[in-house]
């Protein structure tokens, strides 16, 4: 087989080994012109051995991949799509099975595309602004009479007192902005919200006066990948036939260096009274997800759901595989555990408790941001999600915050392409989907 370049190959799922010599019992099996990817019966892990025969394939120089035979289920169509997927080939993929699944997948891919590709994008071509237009753009022409925005800028965040998305972006050239997008297809503006969703949209993050190295610079424009995860969760919400009210909060800043930026020691007053000292300007997701929360809490929906590529420790604590979960409320845990589970999307709950919010003390204000050590110190992700229970109501009831451990990929591995994965979209859709 001639694989350089190839337009389209069939590629079939089997459980009968159809080679010897060599590619006996290898995952990825070519006989004549044909692709096969073999998975005993008994096999464990199967999806996995399916994602990694694809990211294989793939790199055999396949423009387009046709899934063909009776032995491709969702799941397992789907693995492969998150395989084979990459820079250049976000929707490169052809379903089989019964109309219904092809749409539904299609559709499915189409949302990972946008959302992968978004991330992707660079700082210059996404800045805050830009970011907040293209989800509006994109979310209302699938619901155009479903779906209202509101969006508030620069000087006006400080007016209405949106103080942490204010002080973040205010060093940059480029203006924050916080995103607040309605999706109501009751079109009755009294109707309860039954879920809000914010996101972490930090279009590059230099670290601000807390300087980043180079190194750990150079894929900051993946700091947006939590705004990206809750707008490509609502979009496939509303093409699996979302019926509920939505709000979508998206917070948007970059974080730069300049004579206007905010610095170490600053003490920035939230909305709801909490005072904050700036212990570290990379700790910035935090500050500025404070005024998504809170936003979202004045809506009074009984569900709050934040995605944030947030800390370090979670990717250290997971080694880049899982999404980290955070709650106070363990009946929420175990609906975002059972829809993750449904989606197979890797979720795993870390330590939060009430006391995590004393966990980053200041002398000056009621707490800081984090602590002045690398990484925040011990614990640094559940002090995180400390500061972030200071601004969700009802003692956290119904508040689910996911830390995107997983979202990004610098280099390709085994299972993933480079770039953005799109994790997380799957199950946070199926959550607010849910009655």
């Amino acid at each position: 087989m001639t694989t350089t370049n190839l337009a389209s190959v069939s590629i079939s799922l089997t459980d009968n080994n159809l080679t010897q010599g060599w590619q006996q019992g290898k995952s990825v099996q070519i006989v004549d012109d044909n692709i096969a990817i073999y998975v005993p019966k008994d096999a464990t892990q199967s999806l996995r051995t399916i994602q990694a025969a694809a990211r294989k394939i793939e790199k055999l120089g396949i423009a387009h991949a046709s899934l063909t035979g009776d032995n491709w289920d969702e799941a397992s169509q789907w693995a492969f799509a998150l395989g084979f997927s990459c820079v250049g080939k976000l929707e490169s993929i052809s379903f089989c099975g019964d109309d219904a699944l092809v749409e539904k997948l299609t559709n499915k891919l189409a949302v990972y595309a946008w959302s992968r590709d978004l991330t992707n994008q660079t700082p210059a071509e996404l800045y805050p602004l830009k970011l907040a237009e293209l989800t509006t753009d994109y979310i209302k022409n699938l619901a155009p009479e479903n779906v209202t925005t509101r969006l508030i800028k620069g000087e006006a965040l400080k007016a209405e007192q949106w103080m942490g998305i204010y002080n973040v972006g205010k060093g940059s050239v480029n203006e924050p902005c916080l995103l607040e997008l309605d999706f109501n297809p009751t079109n009755n503006e009294n109707a309860p919200v039954a879920a809000c969703l914010v996101g972490k949209g930090i279009t590059f993050d230099s670290g601000g006066y807390s300087i980043k190295t180079s190194a750990g610079m150079f894929d900051m424009k993946c700091d947006m990948g939590g705004a990206a995860v809750v707008a490509g969760a609502l979009a496939l919400a509303i093409k699996q036939g979302l019926t509920q009210r939505v709000k979508l909060y998206l917070c948007c800043a970059e974080n730069m260096i300049s004579n206007n930026a905010y610095k170490l020691g600053d003490i920035i007053t939230y909305k709801n009274g909490v005072t904050c000292e700036v212990a570290n300007t990379d700790a910035e997701g935090r500050i500025v997800l404070a005024d998504g929360l809170m936003a979202a809490g004045e809506t009074g929906a009984p569900m709050i759901i934040d995605a944030a590529t947030l800390t370090g420790a979670a990717v250290m604590a997971t080694g880049g595989d899982y999404s980290a979960l955070f709650s106070l409320d363990n009946n929420a845990v175990a609906k975002a555990q059972s829809a993750a589970q449904t989606s197979a999307e890797p979720l795993w709950q870390f330590p939060l408790e009430p006391w995590h919010q004393d966990k980053c003390a200041s002398v000056f204000a009621d707490t800081a941001n984090s602590r002045t050590q690398k990484g925040g110190g011990a614990g640094g992700a559940s002090n995180a999600a400390g500061f972030l229970s200071r601004f969700v109501p009802n003692n956290g009831e119904g508040w689910l915050h996911f830390d995107l451990a997983a979202a990004y990929n610098a280099g390709e591995s085994g299972m993933w392409a480079a770039g953005a994965t799109g994790l997380g979209i799957a199950t946070i859709a199926e959550l607010i989907a849910q009655k």
